[in-house]
């Protein structure tokens, strides 16, 4: 009896210690470092609780998902990115969806120049440029010798330049998908994403701004003077000069946001809109100053790493950085949303995108 009760400690204390050794010591692809979050202020403010998207209807792109992110051309028409590669346009009321393109790739950020040329960051061939028949052109697929790894969302300046995000230079398709490679370059916090310009003028691609930690949402501020690009993982969008003896200068816009902000548009009325993705992770928090227990959390299982929240929320932000409209969605019924597009015509409307979800959506606004 004692002998099998001994041999029943023996191998539990034996599996015990190899778990402790796993989570000790596994490989991991992720080196975290130290940083310093800002206090999270959670639902006050400007960003107290409400339900001003709860009344978004939902709009059908036909047999895609995943509209990450959405444009409108001169004619009024939409224009939907999704997960297999497809642009879906849509009428200008948000109907008909058809298929108009494919990037053959994953594009993650849309817009139009003055031409009608339609450019998409795709975080899987990089800069590609449709033109208004459909036809699919790569850009540029790499700056200053090094590839781009995950164009993400993107801009277009009135002289024609093209800003887009590199949002990771250490995890990038196919290895990891856009989802988990955004959690990896949080989790390490090191800061490898880039802001990029592109010139179709030269064909030269240049870096104008570097050490973010996941580079997401771009936007032309409506001076055209700077660049406005979403830091997910600090929870901020950073304002960067253009050009002049400042080109490249990097100041916040808008700090402490309650949750990881994903795309950026313009809005009407000197609005920026901002699609804040999920709320921010309490334990991601904690864990900023223990890079050691930021290993510890990737070797857990899956099932219980942190998460995103399905939580609907969009706020504006004027050229000062200050929240001029907030709507949020307390029951996701937009899982994943991560762009907010403004379009004015008789009936004013924000469309709204998702990483992962079967359709868009779209609600009043302003709001009747």
């Amino acid at each position: 009896m004692r002998s099998a009760l001994a041999l029943r400690r023996t191998v539990f204390l034996s599996l015990l210690a190899l778990l402790l050794i796993y989570l000790a010591a596994w490989p991991v692809p992720i080196s975290p470092v130290v940083w310093d979050p800002p206090v999270d202020a959670g639902y006050t403010g400007p960003s107290a609780r409400n339900d001003r998207l709860s009344a978004m209807e939902l709009v059908s792109i036909g047999d895609a998902a995943g509209p990450e992110a959405l444009a409108k051309d001169a004619a009024g028409r939409l224009y939907a990115a999704s997960l297999d590669g497809k642009i879906i346009r849509l009428a200008p009321d948000g109907g008909a969806p058809t298929l108009w393109a494919n990037t053959g790739g994953r594009p993650l950020g849309l817009a139009f120049d003055a031409r009608g040329t339609l450019w998409a960051a795709d975080g899987q061939r990089g800069l590609l440029a449709i033109s208004p028949s459909g036809e699919v052109r790569v850009a540029t697929t790499e700056v200053a010798g090094t590839p781009i790894r995950i164009a993400d969302d993107l801009d277009v300046a009135s002289d024609g330049r093209v800003y887009f995000s590199d949002a990771s230079t250490k995890f990038y398709p196919p290895r990891y998908h856009v989802l988990e490679a955004s959690l990896l370059e949080i989790l390490e916090h090191v800061g490898t994403g880039r802001l990029l310009e592109y010139d179709p003028a030269t064909g030269l691609t240049r870096v104008l701004a570097d050490g973010i930690v996941f580079a997401n949402g771009v936007a032309m501020s409506h001076d055209q003077r700077s660049v406005l690009v979403a830091e997910t993982g600090s929870y901020r969008v950073l304002r960067v000069t253009r050009d002049g003896p400042d080109r490249g200068k990097v100041v916040p816009l808008i700090e402490n946001l309650p949750g990881f902000p994903d795309n950026i548009t313009r809005g009407r009325d000197g609005r920026y809109w901002i699609a804040l993705v999920s709320p921010r992770n309490a334990l991601v928090d904690r864990l900023a100053e223990r890079p050691f227990l930021r290993r510890v959390v990737r070797r857990l299982p899956e099932f219980v790493r942190p998460k995103p929240v399905n939580y609907g929320h969009v706020i504006a932000v004027n050229d000062s950085g200050r929240v001029v409209a907030d709507l949020q969605d307390p029951t996701g019924k937009l899982p994943m949303l991560t762009s907010a597009l403004e379009v004015s015509g008789t009936t004013g409307y924000l469309y709204l995108g998702s990483l992962s979800a079967p359709t868009a959506a779209r609600v009043r606004w302003p709001a009747p």
